[in-house]
C-alpha cells in the first residue's frame, strides 16, 4: 500500500533530518533524554515569505536562517542545542526542487551546529510559505542568561556587526547600490548564531538577548527588564567594512542601522571593569565584541548620542510585527 501524499513527502525529504528521538518521524511525539542535570530550555520563532524572507530567496538560505534565528535565542540564553521541532505550511504545487533545496540547507547547519529534527507537522495552504520552528537546548541549572539584570553602571556590549542584515534586505530588494551585496546579503539571508559566545558568558554578563527587531528596541527591552534607562554611542556601534561604506555615502541610513534588525548578534550587560575579561571569553568564543555604551539610572529608555555627545533623534526604534 503506497503512502498518503503528506507520509509519503515526510518520507522523501524530511525523514534524511530525523536523528534518534525523533522515531524516523514515524509516531505521533519524539523521545528526547535531556543530559544528566541540565534544564531544558525552549523557544520557537515563525517565518513567512515576504514578512521574514523574500519569495525568491534560494530554499537552502531559507532552511538555514529558519533554523539559525531559533537557535540564536539559544545563544541569548547562553544554551546548548538538543533538536527541534518544525511545521511546514506549504502552498499546494511547491516542487520537489523547492523542498530538496530547503531539506539541504537544514541538514548543512544540522551538522554543524550538531542537532536534528524530533517531528512537527506537514500543511498544504493556499500561501504565502509559513515555517514554524521550536528549538530545544540544555543548559546547567542557574546559569541560564536573562533579559533582567543590567544595572546603572554596567557596560553595554554587543557581538559582531550591526546593521548588515537590514542594509542586505534593501539591497536585495533593490533599493540600495548592490556593491556589497555578497557580504550584506548573505548576512540577512544566513545569520550567525552566536552560541559559543552565549555560553561563554554564562557567570559573566549580568543579562543578554539578541538583535532580532533593532538594536535600539532590543536595548530598550534590556532597560524594562532591568529597570533602568541606557545610553548608546552611535559612533561605538560596530559595522563591517561594506556598512560602513554605504553610511559614508549615505548618513541618513544610521536610523536603518540602529533599527533595521535582522543581526542576530549578542547585546549583553558586563559589570564595569570587567571589559578584559569580556573580550577574553569573546576571543576563546572567536567573535568579536564591542562595547558600545552603559546603563544608568532613570527611566527604562534608550538615549543615543551622536560622536559629539549629543542627542540623536531616531523616527524608528525597530520592528515589530503589528
Amino acid at each position: 500500500m503506497s503512502l498518503p501524499g503528506e507520509f509519503a513527502l515526510i518520507a522523501r525529504h524530511f525523514r534524511k533530518l530525523a536523528g534518534p528521538g525523533a522515531l524516523d518521524l514515524a509516531d505521533d511525539a519524539a523521545l528526547l533524554d535531556p543530559p544528566p542535570g541540565q534544564q531544558l530550555v525552549l523557544a520557537a520563532d515563525a517565518m513567512v515569505a515576504g514578512v521574514h524572507f523574500l519569495a525568491e530567496d534560494p530554499p537552502e538560505t531559507i532552511g538555514r536562517k529558519l533554523l539559525r534565528v531559533n537557535l540564536s535565542d539559544l545563544a541569548a540564553m547562553g544554551a546548548a542545542p538538543l533538536g527541534y521541532l518544525m511545521t511546514t505550511a506549504l502552498p499546494a504545487g511547491t516542487s520537489e526542487a523547492w523542498l530538496a533545496g530547503f531539506v539541504a540547507g537544514l541538514a548543512a547547519d544540522q551538522a554543524e551546529f550538531g542537532l536534528s529534527v524530533l517531528g512537527g507537522d506537514t500543511v498544504s495552504i493556499p500561501g504565502p510559505i509559513s515555517l514554524s520552528l521550536t528549538i530545544l537546548g540544555h543548559v546547567a541549572p542557574g546559569a541560564a542568561l536573562r533579559r533582567a539584570g543590567a544595572r546603572p553602571g554596567d557596560e553595554i556590549w554587543v557581538s559582531g556587526s550591526i546593521g548588515d542584515g537590514a542594509l542586505g534586505l534593501r539591497v536585495l530588494q533593490g533599493r540600495l547600490p548592490a556593491d556589497a551585496a555578497g557580504h550584506l546579503a548573505g548576512r540577512y539571508r544566513v545569520p550567525q548564531p552566536r552560541l559559543a559566545l552565549g555560553q561563554a558568558l554564562s557567570g559573566l554578563a549580568r543579562a543578554a538577548m539578541d538583535v532580532s527587531d533593532g538594536l535600539v528596541q532590543d536595548l530598550g527591552h534590556l532597560c524594562r527588564a532591568g529597570g533602568c534607562g541606557a545610553v548608546l554611542r552611535a559612533d561605538a556601534v560596530p559595522l563591517s567594512p561594506p556598512a560602513a561604506a554605504l553610511l559614508a555615502g549615505d548618513p541618513a541610513l544610521l536610523p536603518l542601522v540602529l533599527g533595521g534588525g535582522d543581526d542576530y548578534e549578542l547585546l549583553f550587560a558586563a559589570p564595569p571593569g570587567q571589559g578584559a575579561e569580556v573580550e577574553a571569553r569573546a576571543a576563546a568564543a572567536g567573535v568579536a565584541v564591542t562595547r558600545i555604551g552603559e546603563f544608568v539610572e532613570g527611566p527604562a529608555e534608550v538615549r543615543v548620542l551622536d560622536a559629539a555627545g549629543a542627542p540623536l533623534a531616531l523616527p524608528r526604534l525597530g520592528w515589530s510585527h503589528f
